[in-house]
């Protein structure tokens, strides 16, 4: 039996890496945009489950909630090919926006505490075998910081038998114009307090690397946020192939991380991909080894 694994996305940054990884599963396992299953991966033993639940006409659905603070790039996703794709009430947004600011992005979390968990929490009943959660999320910003570490305790708090990952973006050191954020060293070291003390496994994704990779590696001049975030989804399905193709071992969360973590709070694992290359602007191809 496949163990489910709802990803929750959090603000701006968050919502764009999970757009851009349900369109990498959706190739990976033969599904379209509109949540449909191609002919040719009807016999496919897959575990679609892992990640999708089918709904009463046949159509596979992310079990993704959708959360941020300002709607925007709600919106986005709502207008976008792939609109069709989710679940209409796992979508939630504010209209004040967290503003850059931890604490803003903290309280307006206690603020919409029922709100969300409503979602988790029927997302959660929805699942026969619910084995964790899956953040993705920016440190350096107002939602995915604030709103962030605020769901991380309380999903602690809420599930303490499940496994809570994460996938956290961490900011450019290395250019100063990189960011517009002045708090940006604040919110980071806020975060990763709750990070350290309520995840079980936090994946960087560091974007000085992702940057360094788009200019050296793959020499793209100008690399823009739809093609790092290509990258991002890559790694963040590679390092989820196992939990969805069945195998020998690392079938489930569990087994995949105890192998990883040697210590409850050593728990930051760093990725690594190869080999990678740009045939064209905005699309990957992955040479197989």
């Amino acid at each position: 039996m496949p163990r489910e694994i709802i990803t929750l996305q959090i603000g701006q940054c968050g919502n764009q890496i999970g757009m851009e990884f349900w369109k990498q599963l959706c190739k990976e396992h033969g599904i379209s945009a509109d949540g449909i299953l191609e002919e040719f991966a009807t016999h496919g033993d897959d575990r679609k489950d892992v990640f999708f639940y089918q709904a009463d006409d046949e159509h596979y659905i992310p079990r993704a909630v959708l959360i941020d603070l300002e709607p925007r790039v709600i919106n986005m996703i709502q207008n976008s090919p792939y609109s069709a794709l989710y679940n209409p009430e796992n979508y939630f947004h504010a209209k004040d926006g967290a503003g850059n600011c931890w604490a803003a992005g903290y309280y307006g979390g206690e603020r919409l505490q029922e709100e969300l968990l409503e979602m988790i929490e029927r997302e959660a009943d929805g699942s026969e075998s619910l084995e964790g959660f899956v953040m993705l999320h920016s440190i350096a910003g107002g939602t995915g910081s604030g709103l962030g570490s605020f769901l991380l305790e309380v999903l602690n708090d809420r599930f303490p038998k499940k496994l809570i990952q994460t996938y956290s973006v961490f900011p450019n050191q290395l250019e100063s114009g990189a960011s517009d954020t002045v708090v940006q060293p604040y919110n980071s070291l806020l975060t990763l307090k709750r990070l350290t003390m309520f995840s079980d496994c936090v994946v960087v994704l560091d974007n000085t690397a992702l940057d360094r990779i788009a200019v050296d590696r793959l020499k793209l001049v100008n690399p823009n946020m739809s093609q790092i975030n290509t990258l991002v989804s890559t790694v963040m399905s590679a390092s989820t192939t196992t939990l969805r193709y069945p195998g020998y071992m690392n079938n489930d969360l569990v087994g995949l991380l105890a192998s990883l973590i040697p210590t409850p709070r050593c728990h930051f694992l760093m990725t690594g991909y190869t080999p990678v290359s740009y045939t064209h602007l905005t699309l990957p191809t992955i040479y197989s080894v």
